[in-house]
């Protein structure tokens, strides 16, 4: 399903505007619970997403400084996700907590509204150095809605205001979810060391976020509608997401039914293991 433009900005509008009410209705105490991300606080989950908005805010504006210090200051070692993930939240830990939620949501906002002022030929042309490659700008909008979502679950799952499996799940944020998991697989399985090309999975779910994917599994490849895919994965979309976002394990959804394989169950299984949503 191709989304305009319009559509997605207020999609992620929408998302942004949700994580920001569950900030106001957490808990004081809440912030420094652990997340459901192991390792993380509530208060780090928060720090991870302002250093993630802030970056991304400035990159549309027009470069990142602290992704820019970050690269220079690791010399001759490599960048990678996790090391700039600890880098960022590391060096907030001194911040008050309402300065990190205050700051996040100013950063939120600056991303969107930069975002809203490309010129159409930025929009669909312009690559942005980002922290796994250059990135769209539209594909760097879906990655922060993702973000927002999982990570919101994250702290849902332990403040008390309420996650999906509680309050309902609303559909663009588990569809984006799913869609960006399905076109990084061939990048995804790549990193995994497994080759898959030549070959192609059906991705069908339903529920809220339900929506219907025929990917090829080698990079740059397109697949030929009218070819049978090699592989088939059915089921309910809001667990599909939360095992592309590393939240359910596969054996979990598996044994309950929510996901079904089919086709090359071989490769159905390597795919439901190895997609993910993020970097």
């Amino acid at each position: 399903m191709a989304i305009g433009r319009e559509e997605l900005l207020g999609i992620a509008h929408a998302e942004r505007q949700r994580l920001g009410r569950m900030i106001q209705f957490a808990e004081p105490d809440s912030w420094e619970r652990p997340s459901a991300d192991p390792g993380w606080w509530n208060r780090d989950v928060m720090a991870h997403l302002m250093a993630g908005d802030t970056a991304a805010a400035q990159l549309v504006a027009g470069g990142s400084e602290e992704l820019e210090e970050y690269r220079a200051q690791l010399g001759d070692e490599p960048f990678t996700v996790d090391g700039w993930n600890a880098w960022t939240v590391n060096r907030r830990s001194g911040l008050e907590t309402r300065v990190i939620l205050d700051t996040w949501g100013e950063a939120a906002e600056s991303f969107l509204v930069y975002c809203s002022k490309l010129d159409d030929d930025d929009w669909r042309n312009t690559r942005y150095p980002w922290i796994a490659g250059d990135i769209a700008a539209r594909y760097l909008v879906q990655s922060r809605v993702v973000e927002w979502f999982l990570h919101g679950e994250d702290m849902r799952a332990t403040n008390g205001v309420g996650s999906g499996w509680q309050l309902g799940w609303q559909h663009w944020p588990v569809y984006l979810t799913i869609d960006l998991a399905v076109r990084m697989l061939p990048w995804a399985l790549g990193q995994a060391g497994l080759d898959l090309s030549g070959q192609s999975v059906q991705i069908d779910v339903e529920g809220p976020g339900e929506g219907s994917w025929h990917q090829g599994l080698g990079i740059g490849e397109v697949t030929d509608p009218d070819r049978e895919p090699d592989a088939m994965i059915v089921g309910r979309a809001p667990q599909f997401a939360l095992v592309a976002g590393k939240r359910l394990d596969p054996d979990e959804v598996l044994a309950s039914g929510n996901v079904v394989l089919g086709g090359d169950a071989d490769t159905a299984d390597m795919i439901i293991r190895t997609i993910r949503a993020y970097p």
